[in-house]
């Protein structure tokens, strides 16, 4: 049986769901919108795991250019050569 929609983000990540061959060809569609939102789905035979259906590409959120505007600060000099000692310890 398809068990409840989870409540947040966290929830479908961490979340892996089990259905028989059954139920997976009954409820393909429902799974499937389920594996869109980041869900796995095991299909099992018998009670074992046979295939598993997961998110080919996870959703990302597109950048906002200049979204970060005003929170980052960089130092004047943050493009000269590194004092000698620093770089000794690379070297090592």
């Amino acid at each position: 049986m398809i068990s409840s929609r989870p409540r947040n983000m966290i929830e479908v990540i961490l979340m892996t769901m089990k259905v028989n061959v059954h139920e997976a060809k009954t409820q393909f569609s429902r799974l499937l919108s389920r594996v869109k939102k980041g869900e796995e789905i095991i299909i099992c035979k018998s009670g074992k795991p046979i295939a598993c259906l997961h998110p080919l590409e996870r959703q990302v959120d597109r950048r906002i250019p200049g979204s970060a505007k005003g929170k980052v600060i960089m130092a004047e000099d943050f493009d000269e050569p590194l004092p000698h000692s620093i770089l000794e310890a690379f070297e090592q």
